[in-house]
């Protein structure tokens, strides 16, 4: 394969180094080696944002353990590049050889966000990839996608050819060991896909026929041929201390969303919140240990030379072993001048005394998640903290010298009232208050509370998944009212566009008639559609009537227990009983306790896939 040549081009674009590719700690492999396999994993969206992303450096990572295969790093080129190289005719290429990605054996994309899937189309189009999976001849790369969008990967059964269902740094190896096997005779691509069908963690589309109801609800999803599996399974990592994490992470040449180290401390959630299919999708709950991640940290810092550490996970302060981790990471990099950076953090067990240490460094602003504005609502969403826990937290934290706090909520959230708007409103007014009462009555230059506000989107897998979207109408009219009850000039309130909250939910609730309104989208010039500036809901819903399909149906109707969805034949070990018993729950704004304290019978721990890891 020949390398692309970019010097003709580069000092036309912005940003350059989003394309160099040569970064600190980035791998490079014998190209010339004809029995090399080439794997392109891609990730659908600017070089800053996939860059930032903690899977897709996990899966480099393992992936080119084996001296065999080369994964290499693609990302959607910005709208300035694309122009150049179409203009050019240079194909889609990735960045550590230069190589255009079209005669690669794996081309594969996480799928982190529904309105990608544009991104993706415009990928393998300016790689000279045919689109649909029909097309494809026997040369042609194997397209398989992963990530939590692909729990319902339906929408995109026509474009791809693999889907990986839960963690893959088992997965995508084993399915490579398979590919080298098939490649020495290279019969059929069915062969292949047929080879790798049983793996766990492995779904097939082409090999799953769908029918339909009159009303345009799934029938059913089967099987069409023999020796592949009825209900796919999620692949979940067992051992969390013996997993696969990146010693060495690509230290970009330019600015990320997130420039730091990332240290992944948990697997998996016990919360239950109801809207939430991370907290679903990626139980059971699997902690690292104090000493790996002791490990690790020194040999990333060492590695890096970043001089910000960022602990992640779902909900990092129920980590069990945080207080020790906490003053290990303070007494060992604060005197290095490396700073600890949490994410947003829970009410109820948050400690100002660990946030206290740890910013010692840098003191960066402290983000809450309230998610509602009453007590009733954050019930019927199971988030379990209190008006007395937020007062608390900000309390603690503005004694010790915090001036700014930032709030996130979700409007449109199942049952929810303007009372429960006001009530967004009453908590920021109440952080002002205990400022104040903090401060001896006074409010500081430097003081400010930022209120955000995302729009409900009902996903795959949650106890909310029957409850249908506001209307778009409805959406801006409640975050016009909270535009008029925030108006104060030591509040800021940011809210989410709505059109593109619209669309995600069509294509997160998305069966296959959906793959058609993406193509055709994507033909009308849609890309990039997760940034607003660059959506457009008119060619969206242009579309969606060019296949007579209608947004109402898959984002605001409301669903019935009875309905099939379309990722219903997909295994996440969460029984649906379970999510039926949670949604009836909501309804009477009960409780579910967090179930390290008491099982609650998701199914997960009684599951082949969980058994005895709760």
């Amino acid at each position: 394969m020949n390398k692309v040549d970019l010097k003709r081009i580069l000092k036309k674009v912005e940003k350059p180094a989003r394309y160099l590719g040569n970064e600190i700690n980035s791998i490079h492999k014998d190209t010339t080696n004809e029995n090399l396999i080439r794997y392109a994993h891609c990730f659908p969206d600017l070089y800053e944002v996939g860059m930032s992303h903690l899977g897709s450096h996990i899966l480099y990572d393992v992936i080119n353990k084996d001296e065999e295969v080369f994964c290499e790093r693609v990302y959607a080129p910005a709208v300035d590049m694309e122009a150049m190289m179409r203009e050019k005719n240079i194909p889609l290429f990735a960045l550590e050889s230069r190589e255009p990605i079209t005669n690669f054996d794996f081309v594969t994309f996480t799928l982190q966000y529904e309105l990608s899937y544009t991104n993706i189309l415009n990928m393998l189009d300016l790689a000279n990839i045919p689109l649909l999976r029909e097309e494809r001849k026997l040369d042609d790369p194997f397209i398989l996608v992963g990530g939590p969008c692909a729990y319902n990967p339906e929408p995109l059964a026509d474009f791809v050819d693999i889907v990986i269902l839960g963690e893959g740094e088992e997965v995508n190896p084993e399915v490579i060991n398979a590919y080298k096997e098939w490649k020495k005779n290279k019969t059929t691509r069915e062969d292949f896909l047929q080879k790798i069908s049983t793996i766990e963690g492995v779904y097939i589309p082409s090999f799953y026929d769908v029918s339909y109801n009159e009303d345009g609800t799934v029938k059913e999803v089967v099987p069409n041929r023999e020796g592949v599996p009825q209900k796919p399974r999620k692949r979940i990592i067992k051992n969390m201390e013996e997993v696969p994490y990146p010693e060495k992470l690509i230290v970009p040449f330019i600015e990320t969303v997130h420039n730091r180290i990332v240290l992944e401390l948990f697997r998996g959630c016990t919360r239950g919140c109801r809207f939430c299919q991370a907290g679903m999708i990626y139980r059971p709950i699997r902690e690292k240990s104090v000493a790996r991640l002791k490990e690790l940290l020194e040999k990333l810092v060492k590695n890096t030379g970043y001089d910000e550490i960022s602990l992640s996970s779902l909900s990092t302060s129920d980590y069990s072993e945080l207080a020790e981790l906490t003053d290990y990471l303070v007494d060992e990099y604060t005197p290095k001048n490396i700073g600890i950076s949490l994410p947003s953090l829970r009410l109820d067990n948050f400690s100002m005394e660990i946030a206290e240490k740890i910013q010692q460094v840098r003191k960066s602003g402290l983000t809450f998640a309230p998610e509602a504005g009453t007590q009733r609502l954050r019930d019927v969403i199971n988030k379990g903290v209190s008006e007395q826990d937020l007062e608390n937290a900000t309390r603690k934290a503005f004694e010790m010298g915090w001036n700014s706090v930032k709030l996130y909520f979700m409007i449109g959230l199942p049952t929810e009232t303007y009372d429960d708007l006001d009530g967004i409103a009453k908590l920021a007014y109440d952080v002002i208050d205990t400022y104040r009462d903090v401060n001896g009555g006074k409010l500081r230059r430097a003081f400010g509370v930022t209120v955000s506000t995302s729009t409900f989107v009902p996903k795959p897998f949650t106890p909310f998944q029957w409850h249908g979207q506001d209307t778009t109408e409805t959406v801006i009219e409640k975050q016009r009212y909270l535009v008029k009850k925030l108006k104060n000039g030591n509040i800021k309130y940011n809210y989410h566009d709505s059109k593109t909250s619209l669309m995600e939910a069509v294509v997160a609730r998305g069966d296959r008639k959906i793959g058609k309104v993406i193509y055709d989208a994507f033909k009308m010039g849609a890309k990039f559609d997760g940034w607003s500036e660059h959506f457009n809901l008119d060619t969206w819903k242009e579309a969606m009537a060019k296949n007579n399909l209608e947004i109402a149906f898959y984002a605001n109707r409301e669903r019935e227990y009875e309905e099939v969805f379309p990722w219903d034949h997909i295994d996440v070990g969460v029984s649906k009983k379970f999510l039926v018993r949670e949604n009836e729950k909501a309804k009477q704004d009960t409780v579910t306790v967090d179930c390290r304290h008491k099982c609650n019978g998701c199914g997960i721990n009684a599951h082949e896939i969980g058994r005895g890891l709760c």
